[in-house]
């Protein structure tokens, strides 16, 4: 009688080491802008930022500038203006990454300790403020006024989006449209800008420019829905921060939201006393993933992931077929995949 072997399990994971691997070479010379742009002579600045950006991860926004850039056909090796950019998102995300540590009291990213665990919360907002200004500096000296548009609209959009998420900071009753406004404000937006600056900087304001915009904003989305999700069902290796923060933070996040939505009066008692009240006992943190996975909660936001995966990989469509398109698309599967 003969076996049948199945191939389940065997899929090889979406991996963003091709897109890593042909932009390899922007991607050194974006570390290197980086390095260069964190020199001060105050010790305590290049120290506390070096803490943060050279802390490694996968430095998935800028990738997305050089990407997109690419895919446009920006072919000008005297021409530095993309890695400034490059630079200048990643200097956005990380400013807003120390504001954000301080916010939420956090203890842990990308598995090492955060820096105002480290030199305290007056340094670490300090020196977000230093790498903000370095962002600006950035802009300016790629020289376009439409493109420092562009980003300094989104960062004004990204603090917009951190004050609304602490305004609905543990209430329960916040609808899942409010949900969607903060993670499009507060992270699809750098996405966003960061791949439609990639098309600015290579001439192409048509087009590919709305399209990669929308490839962003959708990623973006993607990507913050499977963060939320991981923070009920990852492992802390894998994360990178303790399983569990956006609970004990109270955070309203799409899980939250759902189960709360389906659950019945004891159900809802429970969130209310764990994430408005954060009245919190150590069991309750296994009774809320528990409430979760009941309620298909988390099965759900990973579908909402899944479709605005799907919204992201077709707005590439309109770009010929190449192994950097591939890249972009596979890209799309890893934000996805990590639930896995």
């Amino acid at each position: 009688m003969a076996t049948v072997v199945s191939l389940e399990g065997k899929r090889k994971a979406p991996s963003l080491e091709p897109l890593l691997h042909l932009c390899a070479e922007d991607m050194t010379r974006v570390d290197r802008e980086i390095l260069a742009r964190m020199r001060s002579p105050v010790a305590l600045i290049p120290e506390l930022a070096n803490h943060l950006v050279g802390a490694g991860g996968k430095r998935m926004r800028p990738l997305l500038t050089v990407a997109a850039a690419r895919l446009c056909d920006y072919r000008s090796p005297d021409d530095d203006r993309h890695v400034k950019l490059a630079t200048c998102v990643e200097f956005i995300h990380s400013a807003t990454l120390l504001h954000d540590d301080v916010v939420d009291v956090s203890v842990l990213r990308r598995g090492k300790p955060t820096a105002n665990s480290v030199w305290g919360d007056k340094a670490s907002v300090l020196v977000g403020d230093f790498l903000f200004t370095r962002a600006f500096e950035l802009m300016v000296d790629v020289g376009s006024l439409d493109i420092l548009g562009v980003l300094s609209r989104a960062s004004s959009t990204i603090a917009e989006g951190e004050v609304l998420q602490l305004v609905t900071q543990r209430d329960s009753s916040t609808p899942e449209a409010t949900y969607l406004e903060v993670i499009k404000a507060k992270t699809a937006k750098l996405f966003a800008a960061a791949a439609e600056v990639g098309a600015m900087v290579a001439g192409r304001n048509g087009p590919e420019r709305v399209a990669l915009e929308s490839f962003g904003m959708n990623l973006g989305i993607a990507f913050q829905l499977v963060d939320d999700a991981l923070d009920y069902a990852g492992r802390e290796a894998k994360l990178g921060k303790s399983v569990g923060d956006d609970f004990r933070e109270g955070k309203i996040t799409l899980p939250v939201i759902l189960a709360f939505l389906r659950g019945g009066r004891v159900d809802r008692e429970f969130w209310k006393r764990t994430i408005e009240k954060l009245d919190q006992q150590p069991e309750d943190l296994e009774r809320a993933q528990s409430l979760i996975e009941r309620h298909n909660a988390l099965t759900d936001t990973l579908e909402r992931a899944r479709h605005y995966g799907a919204m992201a990989r077709d707005a590439l469509g309109l770009f010929a077929d190449s192994p950097l398109k591939d890249a972009l698309l596979e890209a799309v599967d890893f934000a996805i995949d990590r639930a896995h």
